[in-house]
């Protein structure tokens, strides 16, 4: 109990620092307003350490086999047992469990809630409408499992067995999600493998190629005086100029600041840094996609490739991995790659582009929905490793108890898609300049055919032409 206390009490506190780096600044007085948003701080917190632990669980469950196995004797190790894995997976699943469909929703209807009309308003007020909202929502999720199994599995057994709310109903629901955030998944993971590759190019410094960044700081230094003075000379009045020329001027400034840090990065960190995290990047994805073609072709000739095709030997007793520590090492990078590529493709989305918290102005709704998507996606990543092939740690808990799991065209269908999306999506992103040269020299550039990331760089003006910095 104490060491999954410290562990939970570490991935408290780096939570509660992330989520105060975006959260909004409110004021300091202790007025009702206040004492809510503090309250829904602390429980998006508790849920973001939550589903940190269900990330981070299956990496320590995997490396703690392997140290077992290297140091079966040592006395220093042996609070590292399959009890206490086993418990962890357990409690895992269960504060999943309750955040996703307890403390969330509460802290959204409180975060929302005014109190019902003719009641005195207060703090017990909007408790009171929080709780009645929270019983009408959980009717109404019951309801619609009910419909839902009515209509796939039309059996008195199956029906029977929802009354039993906490051995069937919830983890069944939980099923539910779990399939859900695995498609969530399947979506935002293979744009965030190809996405990986800009980003990474963004933060990195390119290598110098052909180019005089003297030139160019000379260049960019020219524009941006000039549009300094056309905003010093336009009238306050034209607001729409205005407005135009400061988005002009911040552009130019991103690009002067670009510029500086290349031309102060050293040789090494341009020529093999940049060239180093590229081909890692590529290496690893190429890796990924390799092990679900094996996946499929395991589960073309095997059962025991299913996700629930065999009971796992135990933590401890032998290897989860065929080339052993090395191999294990391998399947938690893998892990934790997967796990930002889909973080990096879920805010990528057209969808959820507005959904992306900024830096000291993210309002505590937007925070609690980021927290619910993190802990979906993190609660699905044992799921869809283990469905991948990624790993073959089989799961505990409740988290192994899905019944879509045993399905075989599921699962076939999952693999094939993931592995058929990721090799387009990285196909499309190496060849995009090809592709833009291409219509470039068929004259169709004009069409607007490429979603080139540099046409967002074009402002109309106020005479309705385009203007490109």
């Amino acid at each position: 109990f104490q060491i999954c206390f410290l562990l939970f009490a570490v991935l408290y506190i780096v939570s509660y620092f992330i989520i105060t780096r975006y959260k909004r600044k409110a004021d300091e007085q202790e007025d009702e307003d206040a004492i809510v948003n503090r309250i829904s701080l602390f429980l998006s917190t508790f849920t973001l350490a939550v589903s940190a632990g269900a990330v981070l669980l299956l990496p320590f469950s995997i490396i703690s086999n392997e140290i077992l196995l290297s140091f079966p004797q040592n006395y220093y190790i042996q609070w590292l047992n399959g009890s206490l894995i086993h418990g962890l997976w357990n409690l895992a699943s269960l504060f999943s469990n309750l955040c996703l469909f307890v403390l969330m929703p509460f802290a959204f209807f409180f975060l929302e809630s005014e109190g019902f009309a003719g009641l005195k308003k207060g703090i017990r007020a909007r408790i009171l409408e929080t709780l009645v909202m929270l019983i009408l929502l959980a009717l109404l999720i019951l309801g619609i499992v009910w419909v839902a199994s009515a209509l796939i599995d039309n059996d008195a057994a199956s029906m029977e067995s929802l009354y039993d709310l906490w051995e069937f109903y919830l983890p069944y629901l939980y099923s539910c999600i779990s399939l859900m955030g695995c498609l969530l998944l399947l979506l935002c993971t293979p744009v965030g493998l190809s996405r990986m590759f800009t980003v990474m190019g963004q933060l990195l410094v390119k290598p110098t190629i052909l180019e005089d960044l003297d030139e160019q700081m000379y260049i960019i230094t020219l524009e941006e005086e000039a549009i300094q003075r056309r905003l010093n000379g336009v009238s306050s009045t034209v607001e729409y100029q205005t407005v135009e020329l400061e988005w002009e001027l911040e552009k130019v400034k991103s690009k002067k600041t670009n510029l500086e840090r290349r031309k102060k990065a050293s040789a090494w960190e341009r020529n093999l840094v940049y060239p180093a995290v590229m081909i890692l990047l590529l290496t690893e994805t190429s890796i990924s996609v390799l092990l679900v073609a094996l996946n499929i072709l395991y589960l073309l000739v095997d059962e025991t490739a299913m996700p629930k095709g065999s009971g796992g030997p135990g933590i401890g007793n032998a290897s989860l991995s065929t080339f052993g520590f090395v191999g294990a090492a391998l399947e938690i990078i893998l892990i934790f790659y997967l796990m930002v590529s889909s973080v990096v493709g879920f805010y990528s989305l057209r969808f959820f582009e507005n959904f992306t918290p900024r830096k000291d102005d993210t309002t505590m709704t937007k925070i609690i929905g980021n927290c619910v998507s993190i802990l979906v996606l993190s609660s699905a990543l044992p799921v869809m490793s283990r469905t991948l092939g990624i790993t073959r740690f089989d799961l505990l808990g409740d988290f192994g108890r899905f019944n879509w799991l045993g399905n075989f065209y599921i699962v076939l269908s999952y693999n094939l898609l993931f592995a058929i999306v990721t090799t387009l999506c990285l196909v499309r992103k190496f060849t995009s300049a090809v592709r833009e040269e291409l219509l470039k020299a068929l004259g169709l550039d004009k069409l607007h055919l490429s979603n080139n990331p540099r046409d967002s760089e074009t402002k109309p003006s106020a005479n309705g032409h385009q203007k490109t910095l």
